[in-house]
């Protein structure tokens, strides 16, 4: 049995793993921009929890961490959505966990959890993409994940948005999930509070004879746009047989998924299949395990 942990930009998830990459027991902690304040001492108190309560009650044989951000070493050198930087992550724990402990980017986590046991398995030329508060992700070849990283720093705007990496017009401040619902708070002036599947349901409800019908329908539309941009732009690089997406895009799929394959199929102009993570939001918690 293994632990798996999935450091988000929003929470951190953490499951029990066993051999058939399947989870036995979850728990999971909001991460608000209170405990952003002191990311670092909230992410060891919310692993060492998790480590004190399960280790009594199943046989623990390895931890694995996904987070977001460049990873080396066991450190996490920077991860901007979190403000955290050179943070010996490994070393910290391991003075108060005596199992093996080890660590990689979060998108790669979901990534190779999907091609093992989700909407990528069998194939051997794929891509998969994670859309939630950031963009990240994983190209295979031949079978084997690349090196290949920073889907989301890709410039898709010249001169656009501001990105915390410092560069300006990257790919995930227009087409990542929080780009989205950020987008859709802002013209409905909604709270920043309000959450995800409140917005899902607005979509939902969207019709032409709606006051706020066109608003929403120029947000989607653009979002769309911007998306696809990035993505053809992958999909020409790694000519995948399947591209894969995940991360808070899954919940959306009835409402985004259809216009993205259209969209994708115009300015591709060739077959691609598109498919979204069967895992969701546990692919981040499985892949760390392996």
């Amino acid at each position: 049995m293994k632990m798996g942990i999935d450091i988000g930009g929003s929470h951190i998830a953490m499951g029990l793993v066993d051999s058939r990459g399947k989870i036995i027991e979850k728990s999971e902690k909001r991460l608000t921009s209170t405990e952003k304040k002191n990311c670092e001492k909230f992410i060891e108190e919310s692993i060492l929890a998790s480590v004190n309560q399960w280790i009594k009650r199943y046989s623990i044989d390895g931890i694995g961490i996904g987070s977001p951000g460049s990873i080396q070493n066991g450190i996490i050198l920077e991860a901007g959505n979190l403000n955290i930087k050179n943070y010996p992550i490994i070393k910290t724990l391991q003075q108060k966990i005596q199992l093996p402990i080890k660590i990689r980017n979060d998108a790669r986590c979901a990534a190779i959890a999907e091609h093992n046991y989700g909407c990528l398995k069998g194939t051997q030329e794929s891509l998969f993409l994670t859309l939630g508060t950031g963009i990240g992700g994983a190209a295979f070849s031949q079978n084997k994940i690349l090196k290949a990283r920073g889907f989301g720093h890709m410039v898709i705007k010249k001169d656009g948005i501001l990105c915390h990496c410092q560069r300006r017009g990257c790919f995930e401040r227009y087409a990542s999930m929080k780009a989205l619902k950020n987008n859709l708070r802002n013209v409905l002036h909604l709270e920043e509070t309000t959450k995800g599947q409140e917005l899902l349901e607005i979509i939902q409800k969207n019709q032409p004879e709606n006051k706020n019908y066109e608003i929403i329908e120029k947000v989607i539309i653009e979002y769309i746009e911007n998306l696809s941009i990035g993505l053809v732009n992958l999909i020409n690089i790694f000519r995948p047989e399947v591209v894969g997406i995940g991360g808070s895009f899954v919940y959306f799929e009835d409402v985004l998924l259809n216009r993205l394959k259209e969209k994708v199929k115009t300015e591709y102009r060739r077959e691609v299949q598109i498919k979204t993570a069967i895992l969701g939001n546990d692919a981040g918690i499985i892949g760390a395990t392996l």
